[in-house]
Order: C-alpha cells, then structure tokens, then sequence
C-alpha cells in the first residue's frame, strides 16, 4: 500500500518522476547499496585474516588433491596417464591465465621465449615428476606413498650440502632415521598385508603390483629430487615471482605430455571405453579438471597461510598435513587397515614434526633470532612448487 503511495506522489502528469523525489530514491538506494558492501568486504577480510581458515584451506587443498589423483588412476584398465596430466597442465594454465585477465594475477609476467627456452630443461624434470608420480600411487596405496615421499626430502637435503653448501643437524639427521623407519614398516606392512590376503586380488598379483608400485616411487624420489635441485638452481637466475614458475612449468609441459600421450598411450575407442566407463565418466572427467585447479588452490593457500601465519607455523603445518592425507587413503580406498600401516603413519607423522621442527632451529641459528617472525623463508611460488613436489 505504502508503496503504491509513493509511486504515486512520485508520478507526474505526463508520466515523469519529480526530479528532486527520484534523486532522493536514488540517493538512498546508493546509501543502502554502501551500507551492504561494508558488511560484505568486512566478512571476507575477516576471513582473509583469519588463521585458522588459511590452515584449513591448505590442508583441504592437499588433501582432496591427493584423492582426486588417486580416484582418477585407480580404475583397473587405467592406461592413460600422459593424457591425464595434460589435461591438468592445460586447465591450471587456463586458470592462470584469466586470472591474470581478471586482475586477480597482477604479478604475472608475460610469456618470454629466451626465458622459456632456458626453463624448459626443468620441464622436462618435472614431466619425469609427475608421471612416475602418478605411476606410484597407481599402484600403492595412500598411507604408502605419502610416507615414501618422505624420503625424497632426504635426497634433496644431501643434494644442497654437495651442490649448495648446506648442512644437516643432528635433529634433522634425527628425523631422516624416523623418516626411513616409517618407510620400512609401511613395505613390510603392505607386503605382509597382501600374503596374508588383505588385498581384494590374489597374493601373487598383489606383490606384483607392489613391487611395481615400490619401482615408481624409486623413480619418483630421483626425478622429484633432480626437479626441485634443478629448479632452486635455475629459477634464481630467471628472476621469477610468485606464480612464473607455475605458469612456465604448466604451460611448457603441455605440448611434451600430449606427444608422449599420442605416441606412447592407446587412442582406439575401446581402450578409451575401458579408461571412462560410462557410469563413472562424469565424475573421472570432473575430477581432471579439478586437479588442475587443485594446483593453483595449493600454491595460493600456501602463500595464505605463510602471510596470515608464520613461515614456522607453515612448516609445522605442512608437517601436520600428513598425517590427514594417510588417514584419508584409509577412509575412502581400501587400503589395509593393520597394526604395522598404522605405526608406519605414525612414525612418518612423528618423522614429519621432527623434520620441521629441526629447519626452524637451523633457520633461527642462521639468522640469529627466535624463531617468531611472520616474514616468509622463500617466496610463495618456490614454497608451494616444494610442497607440490613432497606432497
């Protein structure tokens, strides 16, 4: 009723609004619109502040990357990992690039071929990377291969003391030892799991896939290895920011993982029948898409986390972060559930803390102060490609 009043005394003859009513309409409307926006842009600063959520996003991040990962390779007639991987190198460098059209990317540098040129060795490293990767945890499980990722973080720790003059405390020698123990209990645990029939197929086909699984994984330690001492190398003489190195890596990938993927991989329509069946094609094509995405979610929660938190608390938490990863290859696969998969984790978990725990003393040493500031050890994009390598 109320309404249909003003429109009326707002109405002139010839149909025309007063002037000075509609501006005042206007005006509070404006007022209104600027009361809202405040409200708006205080609750998502107050989240962007919040150390708490930028954790929780991390540690979702990489998670539900792994299981998607693990989802999309596990079918039985799964052949066609090449592909796979192009296809999260071309929708992360999709996204890195209208991010940049929509202003959300500021940073970014625009493509340089000499740089390009010089990058593309790493490249190539991290193509060998993310297959044998994906090979590995094809055929282990998750508890299994997050703990033997750990030990790449051993190989990369003696390859800066010969290559880049760093060293190793006794606490960080400390977490090595607890790091190759949790490995060596998880072998033991997985392969006594499949003699004992844990395993839905045969004994024999399981130690087959095991001892395949546990060849990848040795492959993937000296390739992540050779990837991340290549990049620490290089990627200071190429002056990049925080997302360059995702941007070249992704985009540089692409033409290399669909030429393996063409020459390499069966294209007939019964092999690609067998790798999407019809009841799950959906879900595997939703879940390559989203591991792509998944990559830039983890390297902007890791620069989050590292801004609203401490460059400490960030390493304790990526410490944390695998101990969830394990669990969930437990909930949601059917990896055994026995006493020995159970102390593996843990001790892996434990390998972990130790592990941070031991670089903040060592950085503290190094600068002299407590371990309490809020500045950042490296930049966003070399913390999150070291995450992206050891998660």
């Amino acid at each position: 009723m109320s309404n249909k009043k003003n429109e009326d005394i707002e109405m002139r003859p010839g149909g025309e609004k007063a002037p000075f009513l509609s501006h005042s309409r206007n005006v509070s409307s404006m007022s209104h619109h600027a009361r809202r926006e405040p409200g708006i842009a205080a609750y998502f600063d107050k989240i962007d502040h919040n150390p708490g959520a930028s954790i929780l996003a991390y540690c979702l991040a990489s998670i539900s990357m792994t299981v998607v990962n693990k989802y999309v390779v596990s079918g039985s007639s799964w052949n066609l990992n090449f592909f796979y991987l192009a296809i999260q190198s071309l929708v992360c460098t999709l996204a890195i690039l209208l991010s940049k059209q929509a202003g959300i990317l500021k940073n970014l540098a625009p493509f340089d071929a000499t740089k390009a040129k010089k990058w593309f060795p790493i490249s190539l490293l991290l193509v060998g990377m993310i297959y044998t990767g994906a090979k590995a945890l094809q055929f282990l499980s998750v508890p299994v291969y997050t703990i033997f990722k750990n030990l790449t973080i051993i190989v990369i720790a003696y390859g800066e003391v010969l290559w880049f003059g760093g060293s190793v405390t006794p606490l960080t020698l400390l977490s090595f030892g607890l790091m190759v123990l949790s490995s060596i209990v998880a072998a033991w645990a997985d392969i006594q799991a499949a003699i004992d029939g844990a395993h839905t197929v045969e004994a024999s086909a399981a130690l087959s896939t095991l001892n395949a699984g546990y060849a990848w994984m040795g492959m993937n330690v000296v390739c992540t290895s050779s990837y991340v001492l290549g990049m620490r190398k290089v990627i200071k003489k190429m002056n990049f920011k925080d997302y360059d190195t995702m941007f070249y890596n992704n985009l540089l990938t692409i033409p290399v993982l669909v030429i393996c993927s063409l020459l390499v991989e069966d294209w007939s329509a019964e092999n690609l029948a067998r790798n999407f069946p019809e009841e799950t094609r959906n879900k595997l094509m939703i879940g390559m898409v989203y591991s792509g995405l998944a990559a830039i979610f983890i390297s902007y929660c890791s620069a989050w986390c590292i801004r609203i938190t401490s460059s400490t608390t960030y390493s304790m938490v990526g410490a944390l972060n695998k101990l969830p990863i394990a669990v969930s290859g437990l909930i949601f696969f059917d990896a055994p559930i026995t006493f020995g998969s159970v102390t593996a984790i843990f001790v892996g978990f434990v390998s972990g803390l130790v592990f941070a725990w031991a670089k903040v003393r060592q950085k503290a040493q190094e600068v002299g102060v407590l371990p309490t500031s809020n500045k950042p050890m490296m930049s966003a994009s070399a913390q999150s490609n070291r995450d992206a390598a050891n998660s």
